[in-house]
Parts: C-alpha cells; structure tokens; sequence
C-alpha cells in the first residue's frame, strides 16, 4: 500500500491513509471490547517502541524489549480490571514488574549510563503506556463496555486536528509557538477549536453516556491537551534534529505523530470523567 501512495501528493496521502485508519480504529472500537483492546494494544507497542527508536537516534540505550513489555503490562492489567476480570489488588504486580528493569540494567556492561537509560526506559512507559492504559476509564465508564466516550472523543480529536490543518493552510498567519513548530498559528488553532466544539455538540445529541456539559469540557480539554501534546511531541522531534517519528503511516509520518495529541489529553480526560461524573 506505502508504495502505491508514493504517486499521491502529501494531502492525498494523508486523506487515504487517514480514512483507512480511521475505518480501521472505528471498525475495532464498535464492534466489541476484545478488538477495541487489541487494536489499541497494537497502537500501543507500536509508539512506544517508536519512542525507544527515536530515544535510541540520540544516543541512549533504553531497554525496549523490557520498557515495551512493562508498558503492555498495565495496559492490560488496567483494562481486565475495569472489565472486572481480574482483582483490582493485581495492580500492586504493576511495581515489581516495573521495578524488573533495574534488574536488567545491572547486567548491561556496556551501558555507560544506566540510571539515565533507565529513566527514559520509564519516560517510554509515561509518555506511551500509562496514557493508553487510561482510554479504559472512558470506555468502562459505566461500569461495562460502552463505545460512546472514546468514540466521541476520538471524532473531537480528530477534528480539532483537521480544523486546525486546513485554517492554518488557508488563514494562517499569527505563530502560536514558533520556538517549537514554525508552522502552527494562532488561526490554525482557532479552526480547530471550532471545529472540535461543533463535533461536541454534536456527540452531545447522539449520545447519552454523559452530559452535555461534559462533551463541551472533553471538547475543550482535547483542544488545549492535544495542542500541548502535539507541541511536546515538536519538541521531542527537535532535540534529535528530526522532522517525523517515522514514515510508517503515510502522509502522516509515524505514531507519535499521529497520536501525540492523545497521549497528552487522555490523562486529563480520564481524570475529568473520575472527578466530575
């Protein structure tokens, strides 16, 4: 499929390869709980072993089998526990399991900087697994599995997203962080703020997990959280001189790009869905 794409213009290969995963992400999120978890299980390793590659681009020596590993661990541990599989006391297996790579650095000789190596190991995991484990908050919201918060927010998102490309494409003027991303502007931002908020109102009328209200606040804490993500991830890129996390999703570049935005929103909606239910 990359090399079919390849003929297409950047703008082409981003709408292709953007309804493919999307169709792909939607398909897997409704049809149960089982492939909601495996597709985000993929998604998972996936950016997180793109994290150690990039980490690894700079000179570090993270444990990536290990880090990845652990990552997977709480991710699963989080979601059969919300699906009432498993003891909610299994959480306490998630620090030894953890605590596991300092075992393994111990034997590493030619590891000139261990703490620091293993700091970004558990840097991969924050960043990464902890965010993608929280994704079970919204959908065991209620107690059983139920599409509607992460589907929702998953459409925000990702309007946010367009709304801000293409106001920026045709409006863009006022840089909002030019330090960090040259390209983002204050216009851009401002698309997709609107944007993201008539998807608000419009998850709001199609469904009824929760309040109106609170899709306006999930709509706001994605824009603000996922402007910020999408920032941090820039900031990332720059400190090892490069432009994409990778080119395995075309037009897009690689899954920390892709999914930036997340990472950073998901904690902060997981903690509004606990805090104000």
């Amino acid at each position: 499929m990359r090399s079919r794409l390849d003929k297409y213009n950047n703008l082409t290969q981003r709408i292709i390869a953007a309804l493919v995963g999307v169709a792909i992400i939607l398909s897997a999120i409704i049809y149960g709980q089982w492939t909601y978890f495996v597709i985000f299980f993929v998604l998972c390793a996936f950016t997180q072993l793109e994290f150690y590659k990039l980490v690894g681009m700079d000179g570090m020596l993270p444990l990536k089998f290990w880090g990845t590993i652990t990552g997977l661990s709480i991710y699963t541990i989080t979601f059969l526990v919300r699906a009432e599989h498993l003891d909610p006391r299994i959480y306490f297996a998630i620090a030894p399991i953890a605590a596991t790579v300092y075992f393994v650095k111990l034997y590493n000789k030619n590891d000139k900087k261990p703490f620091t190596n293993i700091a970004f190991t558990f840097l991969g995991i924050i960043y990464v697994a902890v965010p993608f484990s929280l994704l079970h908050i919204a959908v065991f919201y209620n107690g059983t599995y139920s599409f509607q918060i992460i589907l929702g927010a998953l459409f925000i998102l990702w309007a946010s997203d367009t709304g801000a490309y293409f106001a920026g494409v045709k409006f863009g003027r006022t840089k909002l962080f030019e330090r960090i991303s040259p390209k983002k502007t204050w216009e851009g931002a401002l698309g997709g703020t609107i944007l993201a908020f008539i998807f608000a109102i419009i998850m709001a009328s199609n469904f009824d997990e929760i309040a109106d209200w609170q899709w306006l606040c999930i709509a706001g804490i994605i824009v603000i959280a996922g402007t910020y993500g999408d920032l941090m991830e820039s900031l990332f890129k720059r400190s090892i001189s490069i432009k994409d996390s990778g080119s395995i999703i075309p037009g897009h570049g690689g899954f920390l790009d892709r999914f930036d935005g997340l990472l950073l929103a998901a904690p902060f909606i997981s903690a509004f869905l606990m805090l104000f239910d």
